[in-house]
């Protein structure tokens, strides 16, 4: 059996950590029961500021980032030819990176009700060197940009995870390896993409409609128990 088969599952437990929730109570804060009541990075920095939300962010893309990048060292994947190693191997190197994702998005730590996955995507997405660092970096410089451009997180994370096929695919084919070797990472990016747009649909109906809270604005409280 190949070794990267064992890294899945390890990558899903390391995934499903709730640094949110534990830097809330850490706090003296359920987060749960504040703002969006999600657990994830951006939540978190809202409701408490950046001294909880920056260590959070961080905890929350090293999480992804470490199991992606450690599989990918233990297997010899980091020094194939042109950066690209061959679809059975990519294959499996691109479950460990979606398991730490789907750790972080069903946390059964947390009832299976995680946070949306993208600071945890960005980290695995990293650890995928050199093909998904690319693409990585390009989503948080667009995330950046349109978070500042526009106040409005769902939107900026949407479309940054929906840039993530197109500037893989730009660098397969820069790489020469816009062949077979390409479609595990075109396959995945785009799954990965949908995943996180479907996370936001909220975010992305109360934009349309005018009504989704920009960074900066007053957040109303979740429900009890919610």
């Amino acid at each position: 059996m190949d070794p990267l088969v064992w890294w899945i599952p390890g990558a899903f437990a390391v995934g499903s950590v709730p640094f949110g929730l534990i830097i809330g109570k850490l706090n003296g804060v359920d987060i749960r029961t504040r703002g969006s009541g999600n657990i994830g990075a951006t939540n978190v920095w809202r409701e408490l500021g950046w001294k909880a939300g920056l260590p959070c962010f961080i905890l929350d893309v090293a999480k992804g980032l470490a199991p992606t990048l450690l599989a990918g060292l233990s297997a010899g994947l980091l020094d194939v030819q042109d950066g690209v190693p061959p679809p059975t191997h990519a294959w499996l190197w691109l479950c460990v990176m979606v398991a730490s994702v789907l750790g972080h998005i069903f946390s059964p730590w947390v009832g299976f009700k995680g946070g949306k996955g993208v600071a945890t995507g960005l980290g695995a997405l990293l650890g995928l060197y050199p093909v998904l660092t690319i693409a990585g970096a390009a989503a948080l410089l667009v995330w950046i940009t349109l978070t500042k451009a526009t106040r409005y997180v769902g939107l900026s994370s949407s479309v940054a995870a929906g840039m993530l096929p197109i500037v893989s695919a730009a660098e397969l084919w820069r790489r020469g390896a816009l062949d077979e070797r390409a479609v595990p990472y075109l396959v995945v990016t785009a799954l990965l993409a949908g995943l996180v747009i479907y996370r936001h649909r909220g975010n992305l109906a109360r934009t349309l409609k005018g009504t989704e809270p920009r960074i900066g604005d007053p957040r109303p409280k979740a429900p009890e128990g919610s």
